[in-house]
């Protein structure tokens, strides 16, 4: 049985879909069958994160209206192995019958993939709660200023039907953190989240992007190595916290 991980965070540009992408193609390459749902209604980009730039034509709003089943609507990644991706569509449709359908399919989705990452839209509105809603696991993203952590917050108190909560704090640049006086503890007790990982501001995640390959394939550091050791961590290895500086 798979479990369902939605990762989230209070406000955009964060990095969310960024770090969704990441560790999805990370768990992958460690031997899971994942599927990624990209569930930011109206804004997904998942597909240019993971380097399937319109590869999927069917998105999850046709599985809950039957117009074709799980198996077809989701696209597999060109060259990562277990990996596969499921879409959002444009706009909600008006008949679109809500949470309990979007359970039933991660019901569907836990029966064939080890782990199922749900890119949440940022914020506390419609997609936000189906995304969150049949989660059994909750990933927060912030980036270290104040402004962000306490948006973390905000979210949190969203979450409280998901038992394990964790913090990833994104875009960490440790000259900044100085400045501002911050270090990681307070930002732990600013969202008052246990930390899952640390990923440092990396350039490299916007040129992967843009090549439309995923950075673990272009690269093994920084971000890269992040997102490596998060996905260690969610299949329940101990692995050190990386170090920033």
């Amino acid at each position: 049985m798979g479990t369902v991980i939605v990762i989230t965070s209070g406000k955009g540009g964060t990095g969310k879909t960024s770090l969704a992408g990441g560790v999805g193609v990370a768990l992958a390459l460690q031997g899971h069958s994942v599927l990624c749902i990209d569930g930011d209604v109206g804004l997904r980009n998942l597909d240019i994160t993971l380097g399937m730039a319109d590869a999927a034509l069917m998105d999850f709003s046709d599985v809950i209206a039957g117009r074709c089943d799980l198996d077809r609507a989701v696209a597999p990644h060109p060259t990562v192995s277990n990996l596969f991706l499921l879409t959002a569509p444009l706009t909600l449709p008006e008949d679109f019958p809500g949470e309990d359908a979007v359970r039933s399919l991660l019901d569907q989705a836990r029966e064939r993939f080890d782990y199922i990452l749900i890119d949440s839209p940022a914020g506390l509105g419609e997609s936000f709660r189906l995304a969150v809603c049949g989660a059994d696991r909750a990933i927060v993203v912030a980036v270290s200023d104040p402004s962000s952590l306490r948006d973390a917050q905000r979210v949190v108190t969203q979450l409280s039907h998901i038992e394990t909560v964790h913090l990833v704090v994104n875009r960490v640049r440790l000259r900044l953190l100085r400045r501002l006086g911050l270090t990681i503890d307070d930002a732990m007790d600013t969202a008052g989240l246990p930390l899952l990982g640390l990923v440092p501001e990396d350039p490299q995640v916007t040129l992967a992007a843009g090549s439309g390959r995923p950075l673990l394939q272009t690269d093994g550091r920084g971000a890269a190595r992040a997102f490596g050791n998060i996905a260690r961590r969610i299949a329940g290895e101990q692995v050190p916290l990386m170090r920033i500086w």
